[in-house]
């Protein structure tokens, strides 16, 4: 079962300036590397996530650049169409309101940190993997758990497939905790198998990513505060 979120309901205040930002950056990203052809690769290898750079041996032998700027370019990598459609359409969905609630520099404080402790998470479990990790999905699973914690009674717009093919009203409780227990799952069974990824999929960059923005939710002072304000 596949629930696809389409919007929520949240009445906002302010206009999502750097949710548009972020959506516009991960999709002329993506374009860039439909341009690099047979230099994809090392691209990727270049700019994505090495958890095997992260030892203390080579932290102590390369320069910041190697270590520090794939964490932040690697959150604007995608491995294709339906990774980066999917990725921007979370990101549409669930950080319009979170923008709204949080106010812009604040917003993308949150999006990074989350992306930053994604990127750790999948390092603390996987440290010998040679294979780099991008996508834009840790950011974003910090901003899911943020709305988790903001708005869980929020009513979001939901298409679940392949057994309903039209939009259902689920809460966002429901949603998001679905949506966190999957990645958990998931997560543990690849631990058992002594593999953190499956598929292609970080899933513990999810989890750490999703527990930081429910922290940090908690830490920010919203902009916003008040009731849950909704359209009909």
């Amino acid at each position: 079962m596949v629930p696809i979120p389409l919007t929520d309901h949240i009445k906002r205040r302010t206009f999502w300036a750097v949710t548009l930002l972020l959506i516009v950056v991960n999709f002329w990203a993506f374009f860039v590397e439909l341009t690099l052809g047979p230099h994809l690769n090392r691209f990727v290898f270049l700019y994505g996530l090495v958890p095997s750079r992260y030892s203390l041996r080579s932290l102590l032998s390369h320069s910041p650049k190697f270590t520090v700027v794939p964490i932040f370019a690697s959150m604007f990598l995608h491995g294709g169409w339906l990774h980066v459609i999917g990725n921007m359409l979370f990101l549409f969905v669930f950080g319009r309101s979170m923008e709204d609630r949080f106010g812009h520099f604040r917003f993308l404080l949150l999006y990074f940190i989350s992306g930053v402790a994604a990127a750790l998470s999948q390092i603390l479990v996987n440290p010998g993997s040679r294979d780099p990790t991008i996508g834009a999905s840790g950011a974003i699973a910090g901003v899911l758990g943020a709305y988790f914690i903001s708005y869980p009674n929020a009513r979001i717009k939901t298409v679940i497939t392949p057994f309903v093919f039209w939009s259902v009203q689920v809460p966002a409780i429901l949603l998001l905790g679905y949506w966190f227990l999957i990645q958990f799952v998931a997560g543990y069974h690849m631990l058992q198998i002594q593999t953190a990824t499956q598929g292609g999929v970080a899933w513990w960059a999810h989890v750490g990513g999703f527990l930081c923005g429910v922290l940090l939710a908690v830490i920010l002072r919203p902009q916003r505060t008040g009731p849950i304000m909704q359209t009909a």
